[in-house]
């Protein structure tokens, strides 16, 4: 009678089985060794789904032992605490092949190592490899062309996603309650495959857990003790979009293209980050550079010619020291979370590889606030650049940082100035929020919207504005305290409001009681000065300039090129009329060759 040995690999694919039941296999002692029945009791109660599987198809093969003339016997001994402490190394196997040489036996197995090992010590061997067809795996049966993810739980019915990022529905895909046997059985398929394809890998295998990359599925398996009952859930992307299938403004495209070398992309669970993230992955390769990937699950959309990396050795730090050895432009960080995830991240943005993250986060400020403390705040501009926060499949807020020295926001005092992390909105350009230390506490700041000044503080900077017009026209006034306020003109007018050793601006504080900051406009401040759209028109007896009826009833300032006539306020329905009898109408005129050399102003803002 033939004799064969199984080791713990072919035992627990199943193939053993699968040739018994075909006929291929009979009239055969098939050997267990007691190292293989020891590991699977160890698999087993550890709460791994391949002892139980191993240990079902063992009762399996004795059901079918009669049938086929077979007989199932167990031999070799124990393991020793030697043996299970060197079992990574190989030992377990080597007791396994010495039984096969030993009774001169046939060892099967599905292991490729054990496969090699055997044929090098003259052990007559068969590698159990089988063809697992991609179509006949259960799962499969849920999914449609619309569904997201499939959510299969013992004792429950079926459930799915359907839909697209922001617009699906969770909807019930069978009348049939789903037993614990049932859903064993689609696992055990999963792990199979996974063993035996490329092109399925196990990501994650601990007591209770599992998570298995099978193709364009990510699948996560969780049973007792992990959770209170088997579960499967089965997550499939059912879009891939470039970014050209994004509403990107040409800005915000010019800046992902040129500059944008830390970009953040933030969002809450299932709102197309991970989408976005593989579009600007295969944008930037398909514009010349070498991409990469971080990933744990493995499971972004990308072009073959992208290198996809996970943890090396359980850790992104091991990855990262390989990565600076393939030099890449880009490197995309799917799924930054853990602690030394944000250090990694930051690490390898300073060594200048251009970095893409993808944070879990409710807004696009939360997805800062996650770095804060994880690295140092002075850097964080360094690191992040550009946050895009993405909701239901779309970008919806874009911010840029900038680290500058100066004076927060709110505070008067020049000596309060300190290192300042500003947060802007990309689109506007408006500052939003503030980052900075106070006292030992690292805080975020919001920046509240400028709004109109009433009563004393309209007049005092009115008062003061009318003072500085004779040297700037178009001179503005910020009041930072009662007795304190900064006034920002062109710099070309700065000597003579300051004359000659001060004695000008001297003269002036004493006038208004108050001391003064004299700073030159920045192109900032400069575009804060509101130029007002209008329409130009006549009637028989004034000049009209008609603008946006939301200004009526503020005030104006009206300029030929850039000397100031006169200031006006707009009437009903956002008409300025100007009597042509006026000495206003008669300079506007005489000196405006055209309506474009007619300006007007906000004052109000």
């Amino acid at each position: 009678m033939p004799k064969i040995v199984v080791d713990t690999s072919a035992i627990i694919n199943g193939q053993l089985v699968t040739r018994i039941e075909s006929g291929s296999i009979r009239n055969s002692e098939i050997i267990i060794p007691q190292a293989v029945f020891d590991e699977l009791q160890s698999q087993a109660s550890c709460n791994k789904e391949q002892g139980f599987v191993g240990l079902g198809n063992i009762k399996k093969l004795k059901e079918l032992s009669g049938s086929f003339g077979l007989i199932i016997s167990t031999k070799g001994s124990h393991p020793d605490n030697n043996d299970i402490k060197f079992a990574s190394s190989g030992r377990i196997d080597a007791l396994i092949t010495d039984i096969a040489k030993q009774n001169d036996a046939i060892l099967y197995t599905s292991d490729k190592v054990q496969f090699l090992v055997a044929q090098a010590k003259g052990i007559e061997t068969i590698l159990l490899k089988p063809e697992i067809k991609h179509d006949s795996l259960e799962f499969l049966k849920f999914f449609d062309d619309h569904t997201m993810s499939v959510h299969l739980k013992e004792n429950q019915f079926p459930l799915g996603k359907k839909g697209k990022p922001g617009t699906f529905s969770l909807v019930q895909l069978s009348d049939v309650l789903l037993s614990r046997d049932y859903l064993e059985m689609i696992s055990s398929q999963i792990l199979d495959v996974a063993r035996m394809t490329d092109s399925s890998t196990i990501e994650i295998s601990k007591t209770g857990a599992s998570v298995i990359q099978h193709g364009e599925y990510r699948i996560a398996i969780t049973y007792p003790p992990f959770s209170e009952a088997f579960e499967i859930t089965i997550v499939h992307p059912i879009v891939k979009l470039s970014l050209d299938d994004y509403s990107i403004s040409e800005k915000l495209m010019k800046r992902f293209s040129d500059r944008a070398e830390g970009i953040l992309i933030s969002g809450s669970p299932g709102s197309g980050k991970s989408t976005l993230a593989s579009g600007l992955a295969n944008f930037y390769h398909s514009g010349g550079k070498i991409v990469k990937t971080f990933e744990s699950p493995r499971d972004l959309q990308v072009d073959s010619g992208i290198t996809q990396y996970s943890k090396l050795d359980g850790s992104f730090d091991n990855t990262a020291d390989i990565l600076l050895l393939v030099r890449p432009d880009y490197t995309i960080f799917d799924e930054v979370r853990r602690r030394e995830d944000f250090g990694t991240f930051a690490d390898l943005r300073l060594t200048g590889v251009g970095m893409v993250g993808v944070v879990h986060a409710n807004s696009p400020l939360d997805a800062i606030q996650r770095f804060i403390g994880k690295i140092e705040l002075g850097i964080i501009p360094n690191v992040l650049d550009t946050v895009v926060f993405v909701k239901d499949g779309e970008i919806e807020k874009v911010y840029d940082l900038e680290l500058k020295v100066k004076v927060p926001t709110g505070m008067t005092e020049s000596d309060l100035a300190r290192p300042v992390i500003e947060i802007r909105n990309f689109t506007d350009n408006t500052l939003e929020h503030e980052i900075y230390t106070f006292g030992e506490e690292n805080v975020i700041v919001p920046v509240a919207k400028r709004v109109d000044k009433v009563g004393i503080e309209k007049l005092a900077e009115d008062k003061i504005k009318d003072t500085f017009k004779k040297y700037d026209p178009r001179a503005q006034v910020e009041i930072l305290s009662d007795n304190r306020v900064k006034v920002m003109v062109n710099e070309q007018y700065i000597p003579s409001i300051i004359g000659r050793s001060g004695s000008n601006i001297n003269e002036i504080e004493k006038f208004l009681q108050v001391h003064i900051d004299v700073v030159p406009k920045t192109s900032e401040t400069q575009n804060s000065f509101h130029d007002l759209p209008f329409v130009f028109s006549e009637s028989k007896t004034s000049l009209l300039l008609t603008v946006d009826r939301e200004f009526t009833s503020m005030h104006a300032d009206i300029y030929i090129d850039d000397k100031f006539v006169t200031s006006v306020r707009i009437g009903k329905k956002g008409q300025i009329k100007i009597p042509k009898r006026s000495e206003t109408a008669r300079t506007i005129i005489q000196t405006a060759p055209s309506q474009k050399d007619i300006h007007l102003f906000l004052k109000d803002f």
